[in-house]
């Protein structure tokens, strides 16, 4: 077997443990066994537990980025908030590790969150870094307002973006039936916020409303979305790598 299949394997089997018993309970012979290998082989790969499970954290995320990578590839429109952020809402409910990461649940991953914290302090630094430029290229090309503070939307977004995240755990008895309502609530909550409607006027402080005809706005939303993306997509790209390297990180050269 070879080294990269072998440590997926141990980190698929870490990841069902975690899961399944929780922090506290999992051990490195449990896991082992799980992944049908012998304990000094997991020892090859990883120095300790925490390491391993922090990989485990880690290969999730980067699943995430990746496949939003994919999708800011495929349609320039992606990079508007209202579609990336709801994106993220769906495929974060597709991954149970981050849920648990996200609700601070200490059942799951006892003090491994914290741990997290701290050795992810980098990556925490960049992921803002580049929600900051991100915001900052919208705002550039007329795609989100421009009559408030960058750093006051950032925070809009995050607060708003958390508090559905969060409402999954703390209002699921009163949320509306169905993931895909819920993802379009927070895109609706997120386009009125912060993006400039398709139909803005010229007056409104938008790029985009200088058209006309029914077909105008779109068309121009989508000319300057296509024109912006390039820029975003090599910030997320590059995100992507440092999630890659910090993996790297954890492994037992």
């Amino acid at each position: 077997m070879e080294r990269a299949q072998r440590a997926d394997r141990i980190l698929g089997a870490a990841g069902e443990l975690l899961l399944a018993w929780g922090y506290r309970r999992v051990t490195i012979d449990e896991i082992a066994r799980r992944a049908n290998v012998g304990k000094g082989t997991v020892y090859l790969h990883w120095k300790t537990k925490d390491s391993l499970l922090l990989a485990v954290m880690l290969k999730a995320q980067f699943r995430m980025h990746h496949r939003q990578l994919e999708r800011l590839r495929a349609d320039a429109l992606e990079i508007l908030p209202s579609r990336m952020m709801s994106r993220l809402f769906l495929e974060f409910q597709a991954e149970p590790v981050l849920r648990a990461a996200y609700g601070d649940d200490g059942d799951i991953l006892g003090r491994l969150n914290q741990t997290a914290k701290q050795e992810f302090a980098d990556l925490i630094v960049a992921g803002d870094r580049n929600l900051r430029h991100h915001l900052e290229v919208l705002r550039a090309h007329g795609l989100v307002r421009r009559d408030t503070d960058v750093q006051h939307q950032q925070y809009a977004l995050l607060a708003t973006c958390s508090g559905f995240f969060m409402s999954e755990a703390l209002l699921i008895d009163r949320a509306p039936d169905g993931l895909e309502v819920r993802a379009g609530i927070l895109a609706h909550t997120i386009r009125s916020a912060l993006e400039m409607p398709a139909e803005a006027g010229p007056h409104s402080g938008s790029d985009l409303g200088s058209g006309s005809g029914p077909d105008a706005a779109p068309a121009q939303l989508r000319a300057a979305a296509t024109a912006a993306a390039p820029e975003i997509i090599d910030l997320y790209e590059r995100f992507t790598e440092l999630c890659a390297q910090e993996m790297r990180r954890q492994i037992r050269d």
